[in-house]
This record gives structure tokens, C-alpha cells and sequence, in this order.
């Protein structure tokens, strides 16, 4: 019996299927399973996601493996200052024949986009992603277009080249749902990595592991997990923190509350259990807060730090009463 045969429960086989995409991206990147369960629980919680770390520490890898781990359609798109709208999202061509226009689709019309340095188009081929990542559609010469279901961005880029490059504005930003640091592997890690990555390529062993309509199954069990009022409220109290921060220019966006909160009912799933903890959330929350933030200019002049600023307030921030008791009555 497949998945989506199966009632919406967060049983056995909803785990071993998460367990399955793990191990799949396992077998790539070597000592990221943190990175690769922070790739999973977007991925289930119907987000996007933004790997931004220095070079050759394996952005792009874990975007192709955890890609190939769904039997669905997945597209690539090499970002470049010369990138136009229409090469990420399609054209309209004039059809002789018929004498009408006939809209060709770009690559975005995939179950997974892959898009590769995405800090070297400019900020007009960027806004081409905008309504794609919100709306899941496309709109070309007042059509619109809906784009496959499911549907996710990985989006890659290199924060330390600044040359040739247009930082992502921050209505671009809002719609991931969560930036991950990639970083370097330990010293065992590497020596696993020169040992059998140097005659093949890894990412040739993956297999998909799930079908399209298996990960709706899953994303719409996880649609089903409990969160209770005091988690509610103090994802609440979290977000208008950082905007009472007096270092803080742009706080958390009502949209990342959102995301937050769906991101903590992923990992809540991932982790075996109907219900959100604040643990969850706490988790979750310098993933999908940090790159949202931003700082009044006098505290950037002084050095301040956004993930540090952050992980201050969330270990600041106290838990309030009854959010730990957060399992469903009844």
C-alpha cells in the first residue's frame, strides 16, 4: 500500500520515508545530517530554502541530492548577470501558424527549482521568483499560470564575493523560509569523502526514494500536527521581540511567524510526535529568523551581529506557562 493510500497519520511509514530522504543525502554530504533534516523539514513544510556559505563546502550537492530523492520534475538554473525574467519563468512566441501566442515554460515550472547562485542576477530576474515562491504561479501578459504541486526553491549563493553580485532585497529574502550554512565537515568527514567520493560521483548513487504524490501525502500529515494555544503565543511573543529591539531596524515579518510555525510542525513530525514543543520552535527559529532580520545601521557600525542578536533574544525570551504542555487532550 503506497502512501497516499493510506490515512494522514504520522505513523511508521511517514518516518521511515523521512529516515529513507536522510540517509539518501547521507550518502552525499558527509557529517550534515543537521543540515540535511533542517533541508527535509522545509521541504515538508511546503518552503523554500537559501544555502549560503563560502565555496565548494556543498550548497549545490545537498540541493541535487535531496532533489533526487523525489521521483518528480526538477530544473536547474544557472544565475547570471545577463539572466532574464522570462528565462526563469517563460515567454510568449508568436505562433505563425495559428496566428496566436503560444506560452513556452521556463524552468520554473518544476517540483524542485535549483537556483544557482542566485545573488548573480540582477534584482529585476530576482522579482521573477516572487509571485512564483507566494503564489505558486506564474503570471506572463495577464495569464496566469499555476506551477506544479509540490513545489520548492533551493537557492544558492556565496556570501563572501561580492564582485558581479546583487544582494537578495528584502521582500526576496522574506520568502524562504529558512537560510542554512552549509559549513566545513569534520576532520572524519573529509577523510570519508576522500575515500569515496574520488572515483565516482555520489550524487549518480541516489535514487528517488518518494514519489510526487507520496510527498503531498506526507506534507498534508504534517499539515495535521497539533500546536497548541501557548505555542501559538509564544511564537507571537518571539516575533514582536525582535521588532522591540532597539538594534533592530526590520524586525520578523507576520509571514515568517507563519513559516516559523509551520517549520516547527515539520520538525515536530520529523522528530516522531503530533504535537509542537517550544523546542521545536527554538530549533527552528535562527534558520528562518536571521536572514529577515535587519539592523539599525548605528548597530551594524558598532559590529553587532544578526544570528547573535538573535539567539539572544530567543535565549532570553522565557517560555510561557503551559507552552511545554503542548500535546493534544483527548
Amino acid at each position: 500500500m503506497t502512501l497516499q493510500q493510506q490515512d494522514l497519520t504520522l505513523g511508521p511509514d511517514f518516518h521511515d520515508a523521512c529516515q529513507r530522504i536522510l540517509t539518501a543525502i547521507g550518502g552525499v554530504l558527509d557529517g550534515k545530517q543537521d543540515v540535511a533534516q533542517t533541508a527535509l523539514t522545509v521541504l515538508l513544510a511546503q518552503g523554500h530554502l537559501l544555502l549560503e556559505d563560502v565555496p565548494g563546502v556543498g550548497k549545490t550537492l545537498l540541493a541535487k541530492a535531496l532533489a533526487r530523492t523525489i521521483d518528480g520534475d526538477i530544473k536547474r538554473i544557472q544565475f547570471t548577470p545577463d539572466l532574464l525574467p522570462s528565462d526563469v519563468t517563460g515567454v510568449s512566441i508568436y505562433n505563425q501558424d495559428t496566428h496566436q501566442f503560444d506560452f513556452r515554460t521556463g524552468p520554473v515550472f518544476a517540483n524542485i527549482v535549483i537556483g544557482d547562485e542566485i545573488n548573480r542576477a540582477s534584482a529585476k530576474t530576482q522579482s521573477a521568483l516572487l509571485e512564483c515562491m507566494e503564489e505558486r504561479q506564474v503570471t506572463v501578459d495577464s495569464v496566469t499560470y499555476a506551477l506544479p504541486d509540490p513545489f520548492m526553491v533551493i537557492a544558492t549563493q556565496n556570501p563572501i564575493e561580492l564582485e558581479g553580485t546583487f544582494p537578495l532585497p528584502e521582500a526576496q529574502r522574506d520568502r524562504f523560509m529558512a537560510r542554512v550554512s552549509v559549513g566545513y565537515p569534520d576532520a572524519q568527514a573529509e577523510m570519508d569523502m576522500l575515500e569515496s567520493h574520488q572515483s565516482t560521483n555520489p550524487l549518480n548513487r541516489v535514487e528517488p526514494v518518494l514519489t510526487t504524490n507520496e510527498l503531498r501525502s506526507l506534507i498534508d500529515a504534517v499539515k495535521t500536527v497539533h500546536v497548541s494555544d501557548p505555542v501559538k503565543q509564544y511564537i507571537v511573543s518571539l516575533g514582536r521581540a525582535t521588532r522591540e529591539h532597539p538594534d533592530v531596524q526590520l524586525g520578523a515579518s507576520p509571514r515568517s511567524l507563519l513559516q516559523l510555525l509551520r517549520a516547527a510542525k515539520a520538525r515536530a513530525a520529523v522528530s516522531a510526535r503530533n504535537y509542537v514543543l517550544p523546542d521545536d520552535v527554538l530549533a527552528m527559529a535562527h534558520d528562518v529568523l536571521v536572514h529577515r532580520i535587519v539592523l539599525e545601521r548605528k548597530a551594524t557600525f558598532s559590529g553587532t551581529k544578526v544570528a547573535e542578536l538573535v539567539d539572544g533574544i530567543v535565549a532570553g525570551l522565557p517560555v510561557n506557562a503551559g507552552a511545554r504542555e503542548a500535546a493534544p487532550r483527548g
